[in-house]
């Protein structure tokens, strides 16, 4: 059994996944939506895969247009990440969760913060309000 973190759901269901953490805000429209790979020159995540992941990040940046779309590509290409832990949530990126189907949460407790590290396996459950961080089960470095 995991550390449980309670959480806000945005959009509803359940996903589980490594995690794919970012402390820097994401632009979806300057992700590849072939292979789902971040492709912003000096960003935290460049060069890293999100899709399939829990991507952990502060919020999104960039117009609502190339917000919903970029997501949308990445979508239509199975390279949507298979949850999503917003700090800032926007609409843009709250309406293209739920319309696409994305479990997304926010107002996670401060220790998940401390705790979380890319790599680490996380149970998103938005339908219960609740993050289950197994981090003994992440991959060795």
């Amino acid at each position: 059994m995991g550390k449980r973190f309670a959480c806000h759901r945005i959009s509803k269901g359940q996903a589980q996944a490594r995690a794919v953490v970012s402390g820097d805000k994401l632009c979806f429209y300057q992700v590849e939506p072939e292979s789902g790979i971040v492709m912003e020159r000096a960003h935290t995540l460049e060069g890293k895969k999100i899709s399939k992941s829990v991507l952990i990040f502060p919020g999104g940046k960039g117009s609502s247009v190339v917000q919903a779309d970029g997501l949308y590509q990445l979508n239509m290409h199975g390279n949507m990440p298979s949850a999503m832990i917003i700090q800032y949530p926007e609409p843009v990126l709250v309406s293209s969760a739920i319309i696409m189907e994305i479990p997304m949460v926010d107002r996670v407790e401060a220790a998940f913060y401390d705790t979380v590290r890319s790599g680490d396996l996380i149970l998103v459950n938005a339908d219960e309000g609740y993050l289950e961080l197994f981090p003994e089960l992440a991959p060795s470095v």
